[in-house]
């Protein structure tokens, strides 16, 4: 099976933004000598926790020193930006990497309401309207912005008709050696997503490290119902899980503390901050409350040694009727660990290897 690299490019502790940014160039180089087949950064906004924000911007810098790894977005979340805007910037991506190059496009906001609002230049104000102040959700016109991207990356581009007959063509850039709208990828943890990608005949990613259930009729659905089309004439899928895995279980399970905690944070509704490191650290804010939600999360991660790690992964896939999972490598940091590395991460990047490779 191939095994890909989930990154919302942690924040632990003291870190920095560039600390943690050099973590994960550290971390991609990584995944790139050991041949994981892709490696996509995430897309979230105003969280302690998380540097990752602008997938183009990170992965024009994070992939500088790769060779082979796919680099993409899991994922640009639309609704927050011009579908011409990010037609670009993965036109610009495929001119520097060629068809190394993935966009994985989500519908979620990635945020809070609040920043939510200033991601869509309404910041104070209580909702977006159109140019007739009618109040709109982006998220409504997803579908057709989706089409947009894929029309602007083609070759042929986009036209807009306009008054007389007229038409003006848009195109996300002059020319390139590759067509960037063949590797165009829809995200979700819904059955709205897999339909949708079906109906489009695109490639769908599952967001199980997200959602925790609901995987197999996603998947099923995208399969039945999906229509080939210019983009694939099969359908094309893959999962992603949460994994933490060392040389002892005891030892994966402390290391997954710190991103157990965060999670559960974000559920019991506390303030939030940067990850907490391996240790005391995380032991002291680990509320009875933060417990209870974190044993519950725990229940849909893959956390333990090596060996039992695969055999988990082979699992899943299996049940997904996939060839592929994406991991989000989430083991914490220890307190004296430099700040530009993250050693547990490329640590599972490494036994998983050894094991499934």
């Amino acid at each position: 099976m191939k095994l890909s690299i989930l990154d919302l490019v942690p924040v632990r502790g003291e870190q920095t933004t560039s600390d943690a940014l050099r973590a994960s160039k550290s971390f991609v180089e990584k995944a790139d000598a050991l041949g994981y087949t892709r490696y996509w950064v995430a897309e979230h906004h105003n969280m302690p926790a998380i540097a990752s924000s602008h997938p183009a911007v990170e992965l024009m810098h994070l992939g500088q020193n790769t060779k082979q790894i796919r680099l993409g977005s899991g994922g640009v979340m639309l609704p927050n930006h011009a579908p011409y805007s990010v037609a670009e910037q993965f036109s610009l991506l495929a001119a520097v990497y060629g068809d190394r190059i993935d966009l994985g496009i989500g519908r979620a906001p990635g945020t809070d309401p609040f920043t939510r609002m200033a991601m869509w230049g309404h910041l104070g104000d209580g909702q977006v309207v159109n140019r007739e102040g009618q109040p709109v959700d982006p998220v409504e016109y997803f579908p057709q912005h989706v089409m947009d991207i894929l029309r602007l990356l083609s070759p042929e581009g986009l036209d807009v008709e306009l008054f007389g007959d007229r038409k003006h063509t848009l195109r996300a850039t002059p020319k390139l050696e590759v067509n960037p709208a063949a590797q165009v990828w829809l995200l979700g943890s819904s059955n709205y997503s897999s339909q949708l990608a079906a109906a489009l005949g695109l490639p769908y990613v599952f967001a199980n490290h997200f959602a925790g259930r609901g995987a197999q009729q996603a998947m099923q659905l995208y399969r039945d119902q999906f229509e080939a089309g210019q983009f694939g004439s099969q359908p094309r899928s893959f999962m992603t899980a949460n994994v933490v895995v060392a040389e002892t279980e005891e030892e994966a399970w402390s290391l997954a503390q710190p991103f157990l905690y965060q999670m559960a944070n974000l559920r019991v509704g506390a303030p939030m901050r940067s990850m907490p490191t391996v240790g005391r650290e995380t032991d002291e804010v680990m509320s009875a409350g933060h417990r209870a939600v974190a044993d519950k999360l725990a229940q849909t991660y893959i956390i333990g040694t090596p060996k039992d790690a695969a055999r988990q992964l082979r699992e899943l896939a299996a049940e997904g009727g996939v060839d592929e999972v994406m991991m989000q490598a989430v083991a914490g940091g220890y307190p004296d660990e430099d700040l530009g590395s993250s050693v547990a991460r490329e640590r599972t990047l490494e036994l998983l290897a050894e094991e499934l490779f």
